[in-house]
């Protein structure tokens, strides 16, 4: 693995791209002066990898807090979603433009499809995604986006992507922890040269109670949250953890002055289940 030292480090996308390798997730994160002022402060801490999504609802304080720090957008990486009313060619044509005009930015970094296989499209997704995907296409050749991707997408979901793109996606952002690998998943992303994105990188909040993690960290000089994000990283994986406290932002940066030995990095990927699982993209109600 590469040696990665600070936030600014990358990794590089199969297109050339240059992608931060720890971004700054907003799931969750309130519309309005938290998600702004969340933004700012992740920024001013040294992020320059931002991900949000339609679905957040609070693109437009994502741009407002990037605005605010004062950062050329040239400087930042910047991450958003389409949803999944919005599959189908013409569909991902607007709501691009219309994240944009949210975000008050002429282009994104990268543009995922949020969900494979959305309950509105569940007897034609294979038809809708090949669709939606010659219209991501279409994005990347016009500027609007410098990368394209997808998440929460299984192997069998990226083959029938496949079968029409002219394009691999670069990314696949999964929920991806100590509590759920996905080994599957990310050996096929792997193969295929496209980047795992990890969000949610901390599992569910159950994570800070497992025993083994405590000891571990302290073991390390480091909290629970760094020692997860570090695992993270030395599995190549790119994390996106969230929070819209000034302390965890600036803590969760402070991952990169610390190694897990082998033996440890054995012991973390063990705790399958311990903070939550996967959502199945087939059965989900969304």
């Amino acid at each position: 693995m590469t040696k990665i030292s600070s936030l600014t480090d990358t990794y590089t996308l199969s297109n050339g791209v240059k992608i931060p390798v720890v971004g700054f997730g907003t799931w969750q994160t309130p519309d309005g002066e938290v998600a702004k002022e969340s933004v700012k402060t992740a920024i001013e801490a040294g992020y320059r990898h931002i991900d949000t999504a339609a679905a957040y609802g609070n693109e437009d304080s994502v741009g407002a807090g990037i605005k605010a720090s004062g950062i050329k957008r040239d400087d930042l990486f910047l991450t958003t979603k389409l949803w999944n009313e919005d599959h189908g060619y013409e569909a991902t044509m607007k709501a691009m433009d219309k994240s944009l005009s949210e975000l008050d930015v002429d282009y994104v970094d990268l543009y995922l499809i949020h969900w494979p296989n959305p309950e509105k499209f569940r007897d034609n997704w294979k038809e809708v995604n090949a669709e939606t995907w010659r219209a991501m296409e279409q994005l990347l050749k016009a500027g609007k986006t410098r990368a394209i991707g997808i998440s929460n997408f299984r192997q069998h979901h990226i083959d029938e992507l496949l079968k029409t793109s002219n394009v691999t996606p670069m990314v696949n952002q999964i929920f991806l922890n100590p509590s759920e690998l996905q080994p599957e998943v990310v050996a096929y992303n792997d193969a295929h040269n496209i980047l795992s994105e990890a969000y949610s990188p901390l599992g569910t909040g159950k994570i800070f109670g497992v025993p083994e993690l405590k000891d571990m960290a302290s073991g390390y000089g480091k909290t629970v949250a760094q020692l997860v994000l570090r695992w993270s990283l030395q599995h190549g994986f790119l994390p996106l953890p969230k929070s819209v406290h000034a302390d965890r932002i600036k803590e969760n940066t402070n991952i990169f002055d610390f190694e897990i030995s082998d033996s440890d990095m054995k012991t973390i990927d063990g705790l399958h289940g311990l903070a939550g699982e996967a959502t199945d993209p087939d059965t989900a109600n969304f």
